[in-house]
């Protein structure tokens, strides 16, 4: 039976344009736009009515970067992709890129099969994954071929975590290589831990074991070394490269410099290390282990870059690296050890927000915001333009967002399934009031009507950036 859902008198806000319109939606699909009062908006009809008076209609959002329920540390992330993805909802987040993982010895279609059952019927929202090749041999080479075909089109590989996900420079090189004939996006964890691991080692020695020792040891040379390294590794491959969870101002000029020599290398980073800082790290009482994360907070300083890097586009993503770990019970394994602190934050419901804070702040404009939120990360991964943004034939994944509402971040509201929030307490403007998936509501007025299992994985496309 046919549904047709009418979204009245919003300011549609996409990459690309701001004009007042109504937006037509028929069987989970946007159907037509037309300018708000004009003949052919009047002349439709639909079983449903939004009223968007006084509200953005935007793209919901596209976060390329999620950890849900990622095995790390001895412990697990604590949401699943239920929790995870009606967080994502409640934000504003219409699909998620997760990482399936692959194991030491194992096969990537034996990782893939693994997430795929943690995700099938559990989701609330979209999802795809990439595949993380943590054992680079001639046998998971070939399988890279067979996931690109089946749509899982990026491949992420770590400098960082020996022992656990590591790759040394040979195995990347491989990987790459492969990636430049089959059309796959490799994606690159930056840091020399190699490096990293020696200086924990000193710091223990030394007797320094709180938290702020994270980021004092994960370095900012290593991360701008190894983002040298993984750029000239993917030059001689002949690979694009996106290079994720970007901290630092030196890493941010590596990407530039090279992409002032035209080369397809793309960077990442995440409200993190927009709005957080070695601050946080340093909160007494050990609090600090909440904000651990690697690539880790940087000082304040390196956020000015950043930001330079969005405007200019030498940075082209914003999403999460969402790896919620409770304080209590989880982050609390890393008492005495930092290096034993599970690594990831909290944050896929907060993404759009704090983004929306940033135009107000004036750091970039609105359809910066829809850009870097919505349609480059759709565009990076293959899921242009089903996805991230508002136009006929793309889905009808659409947020109707309250550029007015003012709300304080934390714990005490969020939904994701953490017992802290990293922007405890932050007031910002900007709320979602409203969210459609595949032209069905998820969140009406800030009521959740959503459920598990409507989220479908998306089978992407290669890169459509490039």
């Amino acid at each position: 039976m046919s549904t047709r859902t009418l979204i009245r008198g919003g300011l549609v806000v996409t990459a690309a344009d701001e004009l007042h319109a109504d937006v037509l939606v028929e069987d989970g699909r946007v159907a037509a736009l037309a300018a708000t009062g004009s003949a052919a908006a009047g002349a439709w009809t639909a079983d449903r009515t939004i009223d968007a008076s006084g509200k953005y209609v935007i793209p919901g959002g596209v976060d390329a970067h999620t950890h849900m329920e990622l095995p790390f540390g001895g412990t697990s992330a604590s949401d699943t992709f239920e929790t995870g993805t009606r967080a994502a909802a409640w934000g504003g987040t219409t699909t998620i890129v997760d990482f399936a993982v692959q194991s030491v010895g194992r096969s990537l279609r034996e990782g893939l099969d693994t997430w795929y059952a943690k995700a099938d019927g559990n989701c609330v929202i979209d999802y795809a994954f990439h595949m993380i090749l943590s054992d680079v041999n001639e046998h998971t080479l070939k399988e890279m071929d067979h996931l690109v075909g089946e749509g899982v089109t990026s491949f992420k590989l770590f400098m960082a975590y020996p022992g656990v996900f590591y790759s040394d420079d040979g195995q990347i090189l491989r990987a790459m290589q492969r990636a430049s004939g089959n059309g796959g996006l490799i994606m690159m964890h930056a840091e020399n831990g190699i490096a990293i691991d020696v200086l924990v080692e000193q710091a223990l020695a030394r007797g320094e074991t709180d938290p702020r020792h994270h980021g004092e040891v994960r370095k900012v040379l290593l991360e701008a070394e190894a983002t040298h390294r993984a750029i000239q590794l993917a030059r001689v491959a002949g690979s694009p490269l996106y290079v994720v969870h970007v901290s630092a101002e030196e890493a941010v000029a590596e990407l530039a410099a090279a992409r002032d020599k035209g080369l397809p290398v793309f960077g990442e980073t995440c409200p993190q290390y927009l709005f957080l800082s070695t601050d946080n790290l340093a909160e007494p009482d050990f609090q600090g282990a909440k904000y651990v994360c690697s690539t880790p907070l940087r000082p304040k300083e390196h956020q000015a870059a950043l930001w330079r890097g969005l405007r200019t586009n030498d940075l082209q993503v914003v999403s999460t690296d969402h790896c919620p770990f409770c304080f209590r019970g989880q982050k609390e394994l890393g008492r005495g050890d930092f290096s034993k602190i599970p690594n990831g934050l909290p944050g896929v419901e907060n993404r759009m927000d704090l983004l929306h804070q940033a135009v107000l702040d004036g750091h970039i404009s609105r359809r910066r915001w829809i850009e870097i939120a919505c349609a480059t990360p759709a565009r990076m991964f293959g899921l242009y333009p089903q996805k991230g943004t508002i136009a006929p034939g793309s889905d009808a994944d659409i947020v109707l967002y309250d550029p007015h509402a003012e709300q304080v971040i934390s714990a005490e509201t969020h939904h994701m399934n953490v017992d802290y929030s990293a922007y405890e307490g932050r007031r910002i403007t900007g709320r979602v009031d409203t969210v459609l998936s595949r032209g069905e509501l998820v969140i009406d007025r800030r009521e959740y009507t959503g459920r598990a299992g409507h989220g479908a994985f998306v089978h992407r496309s290669t890169c459509q950036y490039l």
